[in-house]
């Protein structure tokens, strides 16, 4: 496993900026202190910096803004705007392709325009019924750590399933429920790591299982032939890259048993907590923690460089 740092770290003043004012607030606080820890491994000067609203104040010797903030506000374009506007680099994708990443439904169009494999989907606003067959999946669009996801089996369900979505939002997702193996894939720069199987042990891989200690367990490698395994890795590029994703990100996809894929969606600030797929796969690829940290503080800067 890689442990010797190149050093593009050591002596630099890093503002790591976590917490944020959205509902994965506590875990990207959780990843705040992982990432910290492993920057100053690398040598850097870190300021470690809770954001609670958009007029959060920086180290005036600030030279890198490492956002480890998930979901709103750290995910969505936002900080990515009000850094651009400071001049202030960051880690991470720029503004337009956070956006799109985090909007699940703009996903789904950049997906069908790149041929990615998809589950078949559309979107309704208050009022309106989802116009496909059960069982189907309504998802809030915007939001992170599958918080209002729920997968609808019948009638009886749905109103509950919506009103929560609605709460986040005037638009729904619905999508066509795909049975299969829950796989996720980090991507560093044009390089895919590899392939994570998740089991949870009740139900989906909602937030209380991933976020609790013992609810899932992890396969890396996932248990899969090299040929499939490698055609899962470069679906997860394709997915990456329809997206115009340049820096990182971790991709999310179902496996059926007949060896079809359907991608669910990209993270392009995933967690970096003791529990987190991201690090795991990272370390199964030979790179120990503090490296990833490094490697993405790397291909973020080479982006702003570009």
């Amino acid at each position: 496993m890689r442990q010797m740092y190149s050093g593009i770290l050591k002596g630099k003043s890093v503002a790591l900026l976590k917490g944020g004012p959205g509902k994965e607030r506590e875990v990207s606080l959780r990843s705040g202190t992982a990432v910290a820890k492993a920057l100053q491994i690398c040598g850097a000067k870190v300021h470690e910096i809770d954001v609670t609203s958009p007029d959060f104040d920086l180290p005036d010797d600030t030279e890198l803004a490492f956002n480890i903030i998930h979901g709103t506000f750290g995910e969505d374009g936002q900080i990515q705007e009000i850094l651009s506007q400071r001049g202030i680099a960051y880690t991470g994708e720029g503004i337009k392709g956070s956006r799109a990443a985090f909007d699940k439904i703009r996903t789904k169009e950049c997906f069908d325009r790149a041929g990615v494999p998809t589950s078949t989907w559309h979107s309704i606003r208050v009022g309106q019924s989802p116009r496909m067959e059960l069982p189907y999946v309504v998802k809030a669009p915007q939001q992170g750590s599958s918080v209002g996801v729920h997968i609808v089996r019948n009638a009886e369900s749905l109103a509950s399933a919506l009103e929560d979505c609605f709460k986040y939002g005037d638009e729904v997702l619905v999508e066509a429920f795909f049975p299969g193996r829950e796989l996720t894939v980090g991507i560093l720069g044009n390089t895919a790591l590899p392939v994570v199987e998740i089991v949870p042990k009740d139900g989906f891989y909602d937030y209380d299982n991933k976020y609790t200690s013992g609810a899932s367990e992890y396969f890396v490698p996932a248990p899969l032939s090299s040929e499939l395994a490698l055609r899962i890795q470069e679906t997860a590029l394709a997915a990456h890259h329809a997206l115009d994703l340049e820096v990182y990100s971790r991709v999310d996809i179902l496996l059926a048993p007949d060896g079809s894929m359907s991608v669910l969606e990209i993270n392009t600030i995933p967690g970096m907590t003791e529990l987190s797929l991201l690090p795991k796969a990272a370390a199964v690829a030979g790179l120990d923690y503090p490296s990833l940290c490094e490697e993405i503080a790397g291909l973020s800067m080479a982006k702003k460089h570009r």
